[in-house]
């Protein structure tokens, strides 16, 4: 059985031999699902990576710029929404990578999947929105309150804030 290789390795064996130098690279593939709390980037989406790739005496330096479409639900009124994300990177390949901070640098490639994954995830909205002007739905009817009022009476007053009301700060 064949193991696929991933689109994100990348060979770096002409850059280790000239320190100093610099080669640009474009690659495009599916990443497989990426889940954040709000948000997906699927499996069957292609995420495209534009990165320049810089030999220097500590590894290899890489910066560019990731982009990549993403599904999700408007966390107002809970319609299928679809957005695009463009995330910029500047990371560092070395040999004894340091926890947290760098990335591993092979013999000779270099894997930019976990640094892709990091990006995303740290770029993917969290709660997103149909719109700003999202009214959401009626918490009594479900009614989508963006297509006009659903003809609810207005919700009462939590009497259990009642107490604030004799707050007063100056």
């Amino acid at each position: 059985m064949k193991v696929e290789r991933s689109p994100f390795v990348v060979s770096i064996a002409d850059l280790l031999r000239t320190p100093g130098h610099r080669r640009e690279v474009e690659v495009q593939g599916p990443l497989g699902e990426l889940k954040s709390a709000g948000t997906v980037v699927g499996t069957a989406d292609d995420v495209d990576v534009r990165v320049g790739l810089e030999a220097i005496s500590e590894g290899v330096v890489a910066d560019g710029q990731i982009s990549a479409p993403w599904h999700g639900e408007c966390r107002r009124c809970l319609k299928e929404i679809n957005g695009h994300v463009d995330v910029d990177f500047r990371e560092l390949f070395e040999k004894q990578p340091k926890e947290g901070e760098t990335y591993p640098l092979g013999h000779e490639e270099i894997d930019l999947e976990p640094l892709i994954r990091e990006a995303l995830l740290l770029a993917l909205p969290l709660a997103p929105l149909c719109e700003a002007s999202c009214q959401g739905i009626c918490p009594t009817c479900g009614a989508d309150l963006n297509e006009g009022p659903c003809g609810c009476p207005p919700a009462g007053r939590d009497p259990r804030w009642a107490a604030l009301d004799d707050l007063h700060l100056s």
